[in-house]
């Protein structure tokens, strides 16, 4: 008798087990080292969670989600992850070498570590200097990368089908972007090659008072930052090109910043472009030679340089004729070198 009640005991537990529900969530944990903030933030297009950090960096937590692809971001930086309810994954990173750190373990952590390591590869194929490639080479080249980074998805059978998927149809239009941004660079410095005369600015709103055309500066290097007061990457290079005219005064260059700043972005009005121009110029107590162009993109000078992104930076040499239609940027250390090459 005692034998059949443990039997049944046991085909009891056995039919509770097979009646518990799949867990509709994902148990979330782990830690962070040298974390740089309080939290981590888990979010997509329509979804936000933010997970608060332990005095030691440690975390827990879950979320309830919809099967896919959502970033993960420490305050400062974002790695991708895969999330779906019933996964239990684990995090380690280390925030002085963000990408290279970032390891899961646990259910569903395949997929995840699949992103981390397809994001150091993509990483380290897009670093690749193009600068100096014409568009057929630069055609080919991006063949190559379209082709490593397929035979990579390829390569890991062991993650969720729907991603790999997701993946593959990604590449294409991802890839199309950044090989047209080169495209356009390589076709830029065909049209407008190194040693042919520069386009020209006649008579620019200068911050300092009259005016500033390009031939005004004749017979010193030119280092031209075209910017507005909205372009959150332009205000980004600020202190490097602060740093770059401080390091360079008294040398035979001249630093010019063209605002193009205009109505469509100051609510219709292009005197209120015009003040906010000033006022930043002010606040952000900006040197060089400050002007505003008197029809922002539509201006002869921004059309001719073909510029429909910013910032842009443009480098001409003391005769008026490019050096570069798209040089390097303040807080790039080619642009110190170059310089140095230039000015010595």
């Amino acid at each position: 008798m005692k034998k059949l009640l443990i039997l049944f005991a046991i085909l009891a537990l056995a039919a509770c087990k097979t009646e518990e529900k799949p867990k509709d969530y994902v148990t979330f944990s782990g830690k962070v080292t040298n974390p740089n903030s309080d939290s981590l933030v888990i979010k997509s297009r329509d979804y936000n969670k933010v997970i608060k950090l332990k005095e030691d960096g440690t975390f827990t937590d879950t979320l309830k989600v919809k099967p896919g692809m959502y970033y993960l971001f420490d305050g400062s930086e974002s790695t991708p992850i895969y999330l779906k309810n019933g996964y239990d994954m684990n995090l380690t990173i280390d925030t002085k070498e963000f990408d290279e750190t970032v390891k899961y373990t646990g259910e569903g952590s395949e997929n995840s570590n699949f992103l981390a390591q397809n994001n150091l590869l993509m990483e380290k194929l897009m670093s690749q200097d193009f600068s100096e490639l014409d568009e057929a080479n630069i055609t080919k080249k991006f063949d190559e990368i379209k082709s490593k980074l397929e035979g990579f998805i390829n390569k890991h059978t062991e993650i969720d089908s729907s991603l790999a998927a997701d993946m593959k149809k990604s590449l294409d239009p991802m890839l199309k972007s950044q090989k047209g941004y080169y495209l356009q660079m390589a076709a830029l410095k065909r049209d407008l090659p190194k040693g042919a005369p520069s386009p020209t600015f006649e008579a620019y709103e200068n911050y300092s008072g009259g005016t500033t055309s390009l031939s005004d500066l004749k017979g010193k290097y030119v280092y031209i930052d075209v910017w507005a007061t909205w372009c959150g990457p332009c205000k980004a290079e600020i202190p490097h090109l602060k740093q770059i005219e401080k390091d360079y005064h008294g040398k035979n260059i001249a630093f010019v910043s063209m605002s193009i700043d205009d109505d469509r972005s100051h609510k219709g009005s292009w005197e209120k472009a015009n003040q906010d121009w000033r006022a930043m110029v002010k606040d952000k107590e900006l040197g060089g030679i400050q002007l505003f162009a008197p029809k922002g993109w539509k201006s002869k000078f921004v059309t001719d340089y073909r510029i429909n992104g910013i910032p842009r930076f443009i480098l001409i040499d003391p005769n008026g004729n490019i050096v570069s239609p798209d040089a390097p940027r303040p807080s790039s250390p080619k642009l110190r070198s170059t310089l140095d090459e230039l000015l010595k």
